[in-house]
């Protein structure tokens, strides 16, 4: 694994990390000491952030909140876990300290819990408590149900956080997973940032954020939201970052959004890392309080295997840029460069050390479902090279092989044309330009070098490595602000598992950036289901979540979608989907 040198560790030790308690049961009190309630550290306090818990086991979780301090000091900070909501039984409790070193905030890992059971929890500092948060520990053995709610993308200038909010209100969920984006790194006229002073949503601190303190402002703010407190308060999260938690486009050893005269990247790669790990409810791998390193497994009992990635930062090796397979004057595609840099076997998307992790996790696990919670879509999204360059839009595409095939069809005398037909094609024949034509015969190319399709030859290993396995493959994906369900399938056409995509919480999606028009989404999203092979599902236009319930022979994802983020008050649209996959044959079909 990827970690920090010695060098780096003692310097980001010094600036002060979030250190977590570990805590077993009940505080020992007697009259010589000082319960938790007993305590009072003189300086008073409120929860402008809420509580959260995470990193679930069948045995523990974290805990976590942050104290605002009316000044500056240690602050001590005592917690309860009980299994009632009026706290009559107390199986958990202790106190603590927290000062400005971790940003006030307090992460505890409370062990020997009871498996599959529901615990709350509360933090208490000055006489004031924290709200109450409801958590849960993952079950063991026989297990009939599982269901999780899937989120990515938020972006707090671009509107509010109903998607959250939403969830917060179904009662049965065992847990929330994150993909990433949980926060945004731009300025306030940044990407998704045009509403925002209408909306009283304009970022802290108002520039980009780079260093540590820039990092934990913006955690701050976003931690205000009363959507995002209220689903933290409802039920256990477990969390991966994507890219924009440090920089848009983040690789191993850089990102898009990182210039020269911003400093180090390494250096605000740590910085962004540190905040994370202070401000959510993350469990540390190993001894080290903050790493790169951050994949780690979930077990379900014998139902589901929740195996999360790291596509972002421990492994992957810069994207790939179409501009350098584009000749400038013809835009002709140089298709072979193109397809031998990207089946490049020694071109690394999760790292190998990562990759043989994953593998030995597929290889050793014995539960009904292995589920892959990471960032990126993984089925194969490739469309005609002439759409994905943008030297054709969808519709002018359409509508130039329309004429191409009718002219086809003049050519061989097809006495099947119509005189309407025919009337088309001698209208609209001067557009088969020869220019246009070549872009008609152009390939089908990814239309996202960022997401797997950049990185086919480590994707293969990942599906060859599957088809030695009984169990059943279920991704889920987030980062492109849109919904999808995809077959996946290897090169030689083997089915492996499908692939479930949440929409984003507020980002804007596909709609914004290919510029559709709202009465031509629905025609554009049935395009792309048509051109894009095992794209079973897409919905490009509408903001929300995902959830997917698991039982034994059968998963369900349902996407529900939010009216407006524009507007304080939503409601669901209707245009949610049930999807299903049957264990026995791993094909997506709609339900309803």
């Amino acid at each position: 694994m990827s970690v920090f040198n010695r060098r780096n560790f003692l310097k980001f030790s010094a600036m002060g990390l979030s250190t977590i308690v570990l805590s077993s049961g009940l505080m020992g009190c007697d009259s010589d000491s000082d319960s938790p309630d007993d305590i009072d550290n003189g300086i008073s306090v409120t929860y402008e952030h809420g509580v959260a818990s995470g990193d679930p086991t069948a045995t523990s979780v974290i805990l976590w909140t942050r104290v605002t301090p009316a000044e500056q000091g240690a602050i001590t900070v005592s917690w309860e876990v009980a299994t009632d909501e009026k706290f009559q039984n107390i199986v958990n409790n202790g106190t603590t300290t927290t000062t400005v070193e971790r940003d006030y905030t307090v992460k505890i890992d409370t062990i020997d819990l009871v498996a599959g059971t529901q615990y709350y929890y509360r933090f208490k500092s000055a006489e004031k408590y924290s709200p109450v948060g409801r958590t849960m520990t993952l079950p063991v053995d026989d297990v009939t149900k599982v269901k999780l709610a899937v989120m990515s993308c938020a972006n707090y200038p671009a509107g509010y956080f109903h998607a959250y909010a939403d969830a917060a209100t179904v009662p049965d969920i065992d847990a929330v997973v994150h993909l990433g984006d949980y926060l945004y790194e731009y300025g306030r006229e940044g990407y998704a940032a045009e509403d925002a002073a209408s909306l009283g949503r304009e970022v802290l601190p108002a520039h980009e954020v780079l260093s540590l303190a820039d990092y934990r402002t913006r955690y701050a703010q976003y931690k205000t939201d009363l959507g995002l407190q209220s689903l933290h308060a409802h039920a256990p999260f477990i969390c991966v970052w994507d890219d924009h938690e440090v920089a848009n486009d983040t690789w191993k050893a850089g990102a898009e959004n990182h210039n020269a005269d911003e400093g180090d990247f390494t250096e605000r790669k740590m910085a962004a890392l540190q905040a994370y790990f202070e401000w959510l409810p993350v469990r540390p791998i190993g001894d080290k309080e903050f790493s790169d390193v951050i994949y780690r497994g979930f077990q379900f009992g014998n139902l589901v295997n929740l195996i999360m990635l790291d596509t972002r930062l421990v492994g992957r090796d810069q994207q790939l840029d179409y501009a350098n397979y584009i000749d400038s004057s013809s835009g002709a595609f140089n298709a072979g460069n193109f397809a031998t840099d990207v089946f490049d076997t020694n071109r690394t998307l999760l790292g190998l050390t990562q990759l043989n992790w994953l593998q030995d996790q597929l290889h050793t696990s014995q539960a009904t479902w292995q589920v892959l919670g990471q960032q990126i879509l993984m089925g194969t999204m490739t469309l005609p090279a002439a759409i994905v360059t943008q030297q054709l839009s969808i519709g002018q595409f359409a509508e130039l092989g329309a004429i191409a095939t009718l002219a086809g069809r003049a050519q061989a005398s097809d006495p099947t044309l119509t005189t309407d037909e025919l009337a088309y094609l001698q209208a609209n024949q001067e557009k088969l330009t020869a220019k246009n034509i070549a872009l008609l015969q152009l390939p089908a190319i990814p239309y996202n070098l960022d997401a797997w399709d950049g990185y086919a030859y480590e994707r293969e290993l990942l599906f060859n490595t599957v088809k030695q396995q009984t169990s059943k493959l279920v991704v889920l994906a987030g980062d492109t602000h849109n919904a999808w369900a995809n077959d996946l399938k290897s090169l030689d056409g083997t089915h492996v598992g499908v692939e479930f995509a949440t929409s984003s919480v507020s980002s804007p999606g596909l709609e914004s950036y290919l510029g559709v028009a709202p009465e031509d989404i629905v025609a554009t999203e049935a395009g792309l289901v048509g051109l894009i092979e095992g794209l079973n599902y897409l919905n490009m236009s509408d903001r929300g979540y995902l959830m997917v319930t698991f039982e034994e022979n059968k998963a369900q994802a349902e996407w529900v979608y939010v009216s407006d983020v524009k507007s304080k008050e939503y409601t669901l649209l209707a245009r949610d989907r049930k999807l299903q996959v049957l264990a026995e044959e791993m094909y997506i079909s709609e339900i309803t």
